[in-house]
């Protein structure tokens, strides 16, 4: 399916997060010990938002893999944020194309998804008539990823997200067994207004993809003291990995299965995730 990582904390280079790590989301778009696919090169995409504003993410994508894009390897040692999302793709069926690489924009709004409707071709019309009209011309692509994301804006995510997710899971699986699909649906989810992120793993079945967020810096200090680049970053720096991107003793808790989590400036917190019945 796919990898990605949300980074929120002290501005870095891109490069900082995206190559130096010894199991970099570089180096699993070849070598993902995780994932349902060892290979993750149908595109990718980085997502950001400048220290000046967060009106609205920079987007890059591109169709190619990422571990021998020129561009991205030099945009990575110019471009510095506080707020990275990146996605490395594996598709699940939709075409390889610009429109459908993660992360997927909207004003202020970023998402990124690993997993899948299952049997999305019969679901498909259904959810998209439930997305609201004044945004549904705004769809470029052709995943279920995408029309995900606007299921969730037309539920209400600017007002509430986890329970504009909750309601679009809800959606899904209630359209889905609907066709007959026993387990309609697999995702871990990144979505972030700019000041907070939100990450969530859940699937009908049970058995969600991997998902983990970092131990607190503070708390890493102590354990390894030696570590200057601990040294660099603030207390309240934060990453959220489809699989850890080194071995670092401590430094990895994986999400439990149907929990999201909240990261905002000075705290992270871990909340049970049910989606809420159509």
């Amino acid at each position: 399916m796919c990898r990605w990582l949300a980074y929120s904390g002290t501005p870095l280079l891109l490069d900082t997060i995206l190559y130096k790590p010894t199991h970099s989301l570089i180096d699993q778009s070849l070598h993902s010990r995780l994932g349902v696919e060892t290979t993750n090169g149908d595109g990718f995409g980085v997502g950001w938002y400048s220290e000046e504003s967060i009106a609205t993410p920079a987007l890059f994508t591109d169709v190619g893999p990422a571990w021998n894009n020129r561009n991205l390897r030099e945009l990575a040692d110019h471009v510095r944020s506080p707020l990275f999302f990146a996605h490395i793709r594996a598709t699940t069926g939709t075409a390889v194309q610009q429109t459908n690489c993660h992360p997927f924009r909207h004003g202020r709004w970023m998402w990124m998804h690993n997993g899948a409707i299952a049997d999305y071709h019969l679901v498909r019309r259904d959810l998209s008539l439930l997305v609201d009209p004044a945004l549904y011309a705004d769809i470029e692509g052709t995943t279920d990823s995408e029309l995900m994301f606007y299921l969730a804006l037309t539920f209400g995510l600017d007002e509430n997200p986890p329970e504009a997710v909750a309601r679009m899971v809800g959606a899904v699986e209630r359209s889905g067994r609907d066709h007959g699909v026993e387990f309609p649906l697999q995702m871990t989810i990144g979505v972030t207004d700019g000041e907070r992120v939100w990450a969530f793993r859940y699937s009908s079945q049970g058995t969600s993809r991997s998902l983990f967020y970092s131990t607190r810096v503070d708390t890493l200090r102590k354990l390894h003291p030696d570590a200057a680049f601990l040294r660099e970053v603030s207390d309240d720096t934060r990453l959220v990995v489809s699989e850890p991107l080194g071995d670092l003793p401590g430094a990895w808790n994986e999400v439990p299965e149907s929990t999201y989590g909240v990261i905002q400036s000075g705290a992270e917190e871990l909340y049970p995730f049910v989606p809420e019945p159509a």
